[in-house]
Parts: structure tokens; C-alpha cells; sequence
């Protein structure tokens, strides 16, 4: 089907009347543009594009105004004025709510574009070593954004291949059981660990074969599959890949040292290039600083904070309680402010911030692989040893002794903490079935079985006579 990209809609002057030549003068159909190498980068470039391209997309704030703002970690700030936003915050959401529908939206067309690369790319003319990467890649980015949908959604549609038809039986797609999802997310990953295991140059930031197996490593934690999840984090931690911790936790969110040792796959930021900058920062950012251009539209759950020891490490990177002024030098103490995400060089245009989002990093990963030892063994040593690098990074005492029960929530908490405004704790809370009590905790006393799975978005129950809404929605 060939597409013609619009050029002009409308030329008009005063009240006089002009007739149009609407013949097109140029257009780029599917054909033409599957000609080149540059053609396939430039396509799976594209589905890289949907993680955190300029607005609200997943990894830049929208996971925090559509998700993380229904957890305990995360609420709205004063600068939140949005309503649908507020409404999720506190559980009063509804299958017309706009984060609802825009998480689903750009998930999708992020799965389109990995589906048209992943079709049309093996068609293309060019070196075969570089055609099997991007395939990959595009596997790789398909697999992340289905796991996204399923843990929200539940059962949802299920298409592996570009819609070029607008016929009924095309467009309209009946839900996929959780099930036939997860199998082709797990086919999708084992593929893609297939990947280069690191890149240089430009294409530092790609997923590699380190990432696949991490990410597989997280699906089969979400599924209890204890010992897929333990061995696939193994072959990380023990892989040919460099990964370790970074001594200094604060050099996780540095701008000077991203893309390092810690890193196995992140969100990309730059700033001052096209809009693409992380506006994740000025939404962390206190209001009424001289110098500073934050609007304070997040803040933290209630006790988040709190979490924290006066040891902890992690907890004068995540949050800061004072702030200076780089424009008068007045500092100001503050309530706690999330900090994770500021890039210092930019205080007064903090849209602009350079702070990639990490998705998945080697921290999670030990976590993840004491977690699937505890559960299917009980607390080893090898969980243990995975365990405490974390902790002692942290600048906490190593542990040891703890009955199964006592590690598992140790784990958990350490997760909570670790990970605080990374677009995991909602996540967690569902994959552990603690999400009705943790919220209920807090006083959000609505929280129920429904708030499990989001609702499917209205506009798609409406257009789609085979779509189906999650009980109790």
C-alpha cells in the first residue's frame, strides 16, 4: 500500500479563493523505501524513537503520570494540575482516562514499526551481519514493549506482522491470551540474545545480547518461573558482557558516565537536540528557585523518604531535602525532591537534561537473581553473594541468617529503594500481589483485585467489535 506523506494542506490569503493542483508532486511509498542499508537503520532507529521521544512517552514521564503516580512511591505535585492524571493517582480512573489510552497507543505503534522492520528489512540488499542485527533489535524492542502491555493490560491483541490492509479482518484484532503473549515475548528475547554482546561509537546504547538475556531474566521472574529466571540472570552476571556496579551510586544517574559498566539497556537522552531532552527533570524540580525551571509536578509517596536509613547511600541521590540557587548562590531547605534525573550543566532549562532512564541495569539483575534463588531454594549463598553486592554498595551491613520469608521481603524492600522512580515499582507491586495491600497501607482504600490489570481504553472498545473489557472496568 503506498503512503503519500502530505506536504501542504492549506494556502490562503484574505478572503479570495485559489484552486489547488492536488496532484501529488512527490511521495515515498513502502517500495521506495526499502532500498538501502541506511533504509533499515533509519527504520529500527524508529522503533528506538518510541521510548522517549519528545511529550509524554514511556520512558519520559509517562510511565510516572500513567503508572508510578498509582503507587506508593509517587504522587502528584503541586505543578500536576492535569486531571485525568490526579484521578489515576489516587485510583479513580476509568477506560477513558488519556494516560490509559496513551500508554496502549504508543506501545502499539512502536510494535507496528519493530513489525515492519522485522517484515521488510531480509528484503533489502546489504551486509548480512548488520540485516540479522537490526532484525534483532527490532525482536528485541517488540518483546520489551509487549511485556509492557501484558503486565498492564492483561490479554492483549497479539500482531506480529505490518497491517497493510484496512479490511475488517485485518484491523480488527481480538485479544491474545497472557499466555500466547508471554511465548512470543520469551521467542522474541531468545532470539535476540543473538545480539552483539557490546557496540562502540554511535551505536553504544543498542540492545545487545546482555539486555536480552536481562530482560528474559525479568519475563520469567514475572511468570514464578524460578529457574529460567535464576539461570538467565546467571549468564549475565557471569557472562563475557563487563557488567558491575559502579562504586559511587550516584554515577547510575551522572550524565559524564552513562552508558557505563552498570548500564545494560536505557531510555537515551540528549539535550538540546530536537526536544529530546529528559523533561523527567524538571517535573522532580522545586518551584521558586532562582535559576532553576522546575515545576514540581512530582514528588514523593507518602514515606518514601522514609524508607531510608541515614547510612544509606542511595537515599542523598535519589532525593535532596536542600537546593542552592546557581543564579543568587541562597541555598533553600526544601521537603524531600527527587533528584534522579537533573543534569547539573542545565539548571535553568532542565527540559534539556541529558540523564538517560536506565530500563534495565546490572543492580536489578542481582536483585532479580537473589529473588528466583530465595523462592526456589530458600536464601543460598549464591543468593546471598548477589544480594549483599547490592547492599554494600548502598553502605549497608551484609546480612545473613534470614529465613526465607524475612530474605524475600528484604529483597523487596532493597528493590523499592533501589529502583525508587524508575518506572518499576508499580511493576513490582503486581508481579508480587502486593499491590492492594501496599496501597490500602497508604490510604488509598479503593484499591482492589480490578486495579491488577489497567482497563482496555475505551476508544478501542468502541472501534473494535472484537475487543473485550477486564473484569470489574
Amino acid at each position: 500500500m503506498k503512503k503519500i506523506l502530505p506536504i501542504l494542506a492549506l494556502l490562503a490569503v484574505g478572503t479570495s479563493c485559489t484552486t489547488l493542483d492536488e496532484t501529488p508532486k512527490s511521495f515515498v511509498s513502502e517500495e521506495q523505501f526499502f532500498q538501502t542499508q541506511a533504509d533499515a537503520v533509519a527504520a529500527v532507529n524508529a522503533i528506538y524513537y518510541c521510548l522517549n521521544y519528545s511529550g509524554q512517552t514511556p520512558y519520559n514521564v509517562l510511565f510516572s503520570t500513567g503508572m508510578d503516580m498509582m503507587s506508593d512511591d509517587v504522587q502528584p505535585g503541586p505543578g500536576a494540575t492535569n486531571a485525568d492524571v490526579r484521578s489515576q493517582a489516587i485510583l479513580s480512573h476509568s477506560s477513558t482516562g488519556l494516560r490509559i489510552y496513551q500508554i496502549w497507543q504508543q506501545h502499539y505503534t512502536a510494535i507496528n514499526r519493530a513489525n515492519i522492520a522485522v517484515d521488510r528489512i531480509p528484503s533489502v540488499a546489504f551486509d548480512e551481519t548488520l540485516k540479522k542485527r537490526l532484525i534483532l533489535e527490532a525482536k528485541f524492542l517488540r518483546g520489551l514493549f509487549y511485556f509492557n502491555l501484558v503486565r498492564l493490560y492483561g490479554d492483549v491483541p497479539l500482531v506480529l506482522h505490518q497491517t497493510k490492509s484496512l479490511n475488517p479482518e485485518d484491523i480488527y484484532v481480538a485479544r491474545t491470551s497472557t499466555d500466547e503473549v508471554y511465548k512470543q515475548i520469551v521467542s522474541d528475547l531468545t532470539e535476540a540474545e543473538g545480539l552483539p554482546t557490546s557496540y562502540s561509537a554511535t551505536d553504544v546504547g543498542r540492545a545487545t545480547a546482555g539486555a536480552a538475556k536481562s530482560l528474559l531474566a525479568k519475563v520469567y521472574l514475572t511468570r514464578s518461573d524460578w529457574d529460567n529466571a535464576a539461570k538467565k540472570a546467571e549468564e549475565v552476571i557471569n557472562g563475557p558482557y563487563g557488567y558491575d556496579l559502579f562504586a559511587n551510586y550516584a554515577d547510575v544517574f551522572n550524565v559524564a558516565t552513562k552508558n557505563g559498566k552498570e548500564h545494560i539497556f536505557s531510555a537515551q537522552f540528549k539535550g538540546n537536540t530536537n526536544s529530546h531532552g529528559n523533561s523527567q527533570a524538571l517535573r522532580e524540580a522545586p518551584t521558586g528557585i532562582t535559576g532553576v525551571n522546575g515545576n514540581y509536578a512530582e514528588q514523593p509517596g507518602n514515606g518514601v523518604y522514609q524508607l531510608f536509613s541515614g547510612k544509606d547511600k542511595r537515599r542523598d541521590v535519589t532525593f535532596i531535602t536542600s537546593i542552592t540557587s546557581p543564579t543568587t548562590g541562597k541555598t533553600t531547605v526544601i521537603d524531600p525532591h527527587f533528584h534522579k534525573y537533573w543534569d547539573n550543566s542545565v539548571p535553568g532549562n532542565l527540559t534539556e537534561s541529558s540523564a538517560n532512564v536506565p530500563i534495565l541495569r546490572f543492580s536489578d539483575v542481582l536483585l532479580m537473581h537473589a529473588e528466583a534463588l530465595n523462592e526456589k531454594s530458600g536464601p543460598t549463598t549464591d543468593a546471598y553473594k548477589s544480594y549483599n553486592r547490592v547492599r554494600v554498595r548502598a553502605g549497608l551491613d551484609a546480612l545473613s541468617g534470614l529465613s526465607k520469608e524475612q530474605f524475600r521481603d528484604s529483597v523487596y524492600l532493597d528493590r523499592r529503594k533501589e529502583l525508587v522512580f524508575e518506572y518499576s515499582r508499580w511493576f513490582d507491586l503486581i508481579r508480587t500481589k502486593r499491590m492492594v495491600s501496599a496501597l490500602q497501607k497508604i490510604g488509598k482504600t479503593n484499591a482492589s483485585e480490578k486495579h491488577y490489570l489497567y482497563p482496555i481504553p475505551q476508544y478501542e472498545i468502541d472501534n473494535n467489535p472484537k475487543m473485550k473489557q477486564n473484569p470489574g472496568w
